[in-house]
């Protein structure tokens, strides 16, 4: 299995069959959907269509979200990183999106900062993009507020999927 990247507390990897349980115990809480415009899963049969979903991702465009372990326990925390968007959103196609996922359990730590920092590191540096696109519905207040902190700017506001969602970005610097 392969590691991505490592924080000082997390292991950033890529999601396996064996991450079904806690993506189901994520993807199943109604408050963690709530700016995502999902439906919260109902058998873990899902979280596990999800899995493969995400593997064939790492197969097709070298890239897809990661798990994210909390180093100290093991635990599955999440998820976490890039992905390639290759269906056309705002007038974008074939961008790099940054986004995360995580348990309610781990709120409030600061993992999301964390892990977005290493995919963006990431990005940047091993896969040498030269911009990185973060969508966030604007009362996501958090997520808007961990995208800016890891340095994405609001471009503009659009609507996507029946909500206003905020297009903000992040280049390279040179």
């Amino acid at each position: 299995m392969k590691v991505f990247a490592e924080t000082d507390r997390l292991i950033l990897r890529e999601l396996i069959p064996e991450d079904a349980e806690g993506m189901f115990e994520m993807d199943s809480d109604p408050e963690v959907q709530r700016y995502l415009g999902n439906k919260p899963v109902k058998s873990i049969t899902q979280s596990l269509a999800n899995i493969e979903f995400i593997r064939k991702q790492y197969i097709d465009n070298g890239i897809g979200r990661w798990a994210v372990i909390e180093k100290a326990t093991g635990d599955f925390v999440g998820w976490s990183g890039l992905k390639l968007i290759t269906e056309t959103t705002n007038n974008h196609i074939n961008y790099y999106d940054l986004g995360y996922r995580f348990s309610k359990r781990f709120w409030g730590k600061g993992y999301a900062t964390e892990t977005a920092k290493a995919a963006r590191d990431y990005g940047f540096n091993e896969l040498n993009l030269n911009e990185i696109i973060g969508i966030a519905d604007i009362n996501n207040l958090g997520s808007i507020h961990v995208l800016e902190k890891v340095g994405l700017k609001r471009i503009s506001i659009f609507d996507h999927g029946g909500a206003k969602h905020y297009w903000m970005k992040i280049r390279k610097s040179v």
